[in-house]
């Protein structure tokens, strides 16, 4: 049976680097079938929505969804245009989020003094509760005592399943060290909680070595000393924004990849880079796709096509290393089409 992906490149540049993915996972000999749904911010003015009413449903029999990015000011509110996204996570289970950072060859990083390969970190972030549910509200619209709440939701079964999750990648690395962030000095319940709970579930792994970190000071480390970090487990919120401090030092966000995944897989996964939709730049064929080509070799690789992911990491960091072909952001003055073909050549 074929892999069935679930092509959604969104807004902006989402299609520009999703086609350059796609032609990626072409020339790999593998059996993959792919559908696109041309879903973005453009169907707001019409629908008042940013996907169909059903895009749960139209989703749910593939194997796993390659997502460009989503958002357009121009178009509808950023909360309603990420709506989408939220809802595949919460809808599917996919409630780890994987996003490594590697300072691979050939990449400026912001760092001094840092040697290839000599950052590599993987933070597993809690995708389905935490900080980012629906729980709350606005009261009192409009008026001077007007309020909103929101709610932080975090649960054992959610805790539990992260943490192993983030032990068991942690004791398959050669390191085998695990940094958990938290904030129990001020958040009293639910980060106690996370501590508490995450130290129980320490207890079957004695060959990881735990530390924990406040999230303040875990993003000073990342930008002083990110080499300190082996992987990181933490929530959602804290996760989403340590992420990008991990890609910024390793290059920039337009070289990180992540995957949504649901270890069960009893619903289909979703991997994406972790770049924005960029409007700015949407049609300029400028856009570095690497993060999305990037994305589809994780995908490869959670599909059991580990062979064929690897084959694309080495062809990325061989273009990366070389760097003849170059975007803009890279100092360069080639297109996102320049830099597929490349990779597509090493492949080949």
């Amino acid at each position: 049976m074929p892999h069935k992906i679930a092509l959604y490149p969104g807004d902006g540049i989402g299609p520009e680097v999703i086609a350059e993915a796609k032609k990626v996972l072409e020339t790999l000999s593998l059996d993959i079938s792919f559908t696109t749904f041309e879903w973005n911010t453009t169907l707001y003015a019409k629908t008042g929505r940013c996907a169909p009413e059903d895009f749960i449903d139209q989703l749910k029999p593939y194997d796993a969804i390659l997502l460009g990015a989503l958002g357009n000011k121009a178009n509808a509110p950023e909360h309603l245009a990420v709506d989408p996204l939220l809802s595949i996570r919460k809808a599917f289970d996919q409630y780890v989020n994987v996003r490594p950072s590697i300072n691979y060859p050939g990449i400026e990083i912001p760092l001094k003094e840092r040697k290839p390969l000599a950052i590599d970190m993987v933070v597993i972030r809690e995708n389905t509760e935490g900080e980012y549910t629906n729980l709350g509200g606005r009261h009192y619209a409009g008026m001077p005592q007007e309020a909103a709440m929101q709610i932080s939701y975090f649960t054992r079964h959610g805790i539990e399943r992260i943490a192993r999750y983030a032990f068991e990648t942690a004791r398959k690395r050669p390191r085998k060290e695990l940094v958990s962030i938290t904030k129990s000095n001020a958040l009293k319940y639910s980060m106690v909680f996370w501590d508490e709970v995450v130290a129980g579930i320490a207890k079957n792994y004695p060959d990881v070595k735990l530390t924990s970190q406040y999230v303040d000071a875990a993003a000073m480390n990342m930008v002083r000393f990110p080499e300190m970090f082996d992987v990181v487990v933490s929530s959602n919120l804290f996760g989403d924004i340590l992420t990008d401090i991990s890609a910024v030092v390793t290059g920039g966000i337009g070289f990180a990849g992540s995957g949504n995944l649901n270890p069960s897989r009893a619903f289909p996964s979703m991997f994406e880079p972790v770049h924005g939709s960029a409007p700015d730049i949407a049609g300029k064929g400028i856009a570095n796709p690497i993060a999305a080509i990037m994305s589809s070799a994780m995908m490869c690789d959670f599909l059991g096509e580990k062979q064929a992911a690897k084959k694309i990491e080495n062809a990325v960091v061989a273009h990366l290393t070389e760097g003849t072909v170059r975007t803009p952001d890279r100092g360069g003055s080639n297109s996102t089409v320049d830099v597929g073909n490349d990779i597509v050549k090493r492949l080949k």
